[in-house]
Order: structure tokens, then sequence, then C-alpha cells
């Protein structure tokens, strides 16, 4: 529900989260009438409540760098280096630059309010005959860079937030520099591997449709 809040610039306002936020505390409610839990005080000791509160941090801190339009600036500095290189090669460089621009920047904030920002920039670039960017290449650019993006630090991907908790409590835990040792250099590697194989599709037999 909050990934289509946020893919939606519409829906994305004060009323739309509230309902969701009710949504959320009462099915909450009603789980805990039916389930009609004895040891309550066990369960929430067992509540990763470090990691809740890294989440609330970093929605706010989103909210912060939206208000702030950070990320707007990303996307149209992106937009203006695309159409500053020559126009043969436009294609190939806006499709790279979507690619490591999503990948670099969701390594380091959370990927869905970048995703949502980017997304009437890059349509906006296909509708502009100056960069003729195809919608489905720059697309899958920007979700491949999202995605694997997330895989460079410790906090670029809410799962391995949640995996460094639950390691944590086994005994396991490790660092963010720890996790950026080997998280970045396999975070480059995919994003290449990924790269070569959209440039073959899209550039060397034309998939653009």
């Amino acid at each position: 529900m909050l990934r289509m809040l946020y893919s939606n610039k519409k829906l994305y306002n004060k009323e739309s989260i509230e309902i969701v936020g009710w949504i959320a505390i009462l099915g909450s409610m009603w789980l805990l009438v039916l389930a009609d839990i004895q040891d309550f005080e066990i369960i929430l000791h067992r509540v990763e409540w470090a990691t809740l509160l890294f989440f609330a941090g970093l929605f706010v801190l989103m909210e912060a760098l939206a208000q702030l339009q950070l990320i707007d600036y990303i996307g149209v500095q992106t937009a203006m280096l695309i159409k500053s290189v020559p126009e043969d090669q436009r294609l190939a460089i806006a499709l790279i630059l979507v690619m490591w621009v999503s990948a670099l920047a969701s390594s380091l904030i959370d990927n869905i309010p970048f995703t949502a920002t980017m997304i009437p920039v890059l349509i906006n670039l296909s509708q502009d005959a100056d960069v003729n960017l195809p919608v489905i290449a720059a697309h899958l650019r920007l979700a491949m860079g999202a995605c694997l993006g997330g895989n460079g630090t410790l906090i670029g991907a809410s799962a391995n937030v949640v995996c460094a908790g639950i390691a944590e409590q086994h005994g396991y835990g490790f660092s963010f520099v720890e996790f950026f040792k080997l998280g970045f250099p396999m975070m480059i590697m995919t994003c290449m591997i990924g790269m070569c194989y959209l440039l073959a599709t899209h550039i060397g037999l034309g998939w653009n449709m």
C-alpha cells in the first residue's frame, strides 16, 4: 500500500497516510483480540525495537530529503547531463547514467521515494524529442539500479537492516564497514552484469518498444 502511495503522487497526501496508519493499528488490535495472547511481555521482548526505531528515523530522513528537494535535484541533474552528450551517443549514455545513478543513490537513501521521484523524470525524458529515451529501457534501468543498489551498504535496503538485527541477536553482529567491504563490490559486479545485459538488448538488439 505504501509503495502505491509513493508511486502515485496524487495519492501521496496526509489523508492517505493517516488511513494506512489506522488500518495497521486496527488490524493489529484485532489480531491481539483473536490470538488471546497470555504471555504478551515475552512477545514484546522478541520484537526488534532497534530495527523499528531505525526504520522510523530513516523514513523521517527520507521525507526531510524530499521536502528539501534533494531527490528532485538528483533527477534534474541526471536529465541535464544526458542532454549534454552528443545525440548519437545519448541513448547509451542515458541508460548507463540512469542505471548507476539509481544504484549509487539507492545504496545510501531509501529506494522507494527515489524511484517515485525518478519516474516522472524518465517519462519527461522519453517525451523529449532531443533525448528520445525508450520508456521500457529507462524503467528497466531504474528498477535494476534501485534494486541492486540496495546491496551496497547496510542501510541500502530494509532486508539488510533486519538481517543485521537478527544476526546480532544470535551473536553474529557485523558493522556498517564490514558489510560495506563485501556488499559494495558485490553491488558493483552485479550492476556491471546488468548494465552489459541491458546495453546488449536495448542498444545492440534494439529491444525498445
